[in-house]
């Protein structure tokens, strides 16, 4: 499916979709949190990039952990340490692969939401990148046929997730200081992820 120039475009597209969605992801997080999920977001990924020529002859698992250890270092608020976790989980998967198959992508994927859960102590329904993340994994799992075609399954089920935090109130996070208040905002995290991942499908249309 994919090898280490691949990891390293799709890393490279994430950024600029992050540094292009800035404002609208701030925009998202005003009402329900610190104004700042665009802006951390896009600190922490203009620092990816930075780093991403030195790590071009780099295995899978040592381009995701630096990829995560910049973003917790980098990434404020929150979305630090749960970005960082995931991309950390993923890289214990991918450690050592300079070739990666779907069957890694979804384990790695898998590890990432683990880790999400247990560093954000969440899970599902309760209005954060999880409800991106877990619906876009299950999709995977349950479709077939070409790696494009298993990612955009997961593409518009993370996208869906994305829709249905506007229906959930924030128990999680600084959105769970407004109670129902946060019903009918889109989670700012979920928003993320699905951005993130929509680079990754585009990559194997």
């Amino acid at each position: 499916m994919a090898i280490i120039a691949d990891l390293i475009s799709i890393l490279e597209g994430m950024n600029g979709i992050i540094q292009e969605n800035k404002d609208f992801l701030t925009q998202l997080d005003m009402p329900i949190g610190d104004s700042d999920h665009g802006i951390n977001m896009a600190r922490g990924f203009q620092a990816v990039a930075d780093k991403l020529p030195s790590l071009a002859e780099k295995d899978a698992g040592t381009i995701l952990k630096t990829v995560g250890m910049t973003l917790v270092s980098t990434v404020g608020g929150a979305s630090g340490p749960l970005y960082g976790t995931a991309f950390m989980k993923a890289a214990v998967v991918a450690n050592g692969k300079t070739e990666l198959t779907m069957e890694d992508f979804l384990a790695m994927l898998d590890a990432a939401v683990e880790g999400v859960k247990f560093r954000g102590k969440s899970t599902t329904g309760e209005q954060t990148m999880l409800d991106a993340m877990v619906p876009a994994l299950e999709a995977m799992k349950a479709a077939s046929g070409s790696a494009g075609e298993i990612l955009a399954a997961g593409l518009a089920a993370a996208q869906a997730g994305v829709e249905n935090t506007k229906g959930m109130i924030a128990t999680k996070g600084r959105a769970s200081y407004l109670g129902e208040r946060s019903l009918g905002h889109q989670d700012p995290g979920a928003t993320s992820f699905a951005l993130l991942l929509s680079v990754i499908a585009k990559h194997f249309a």
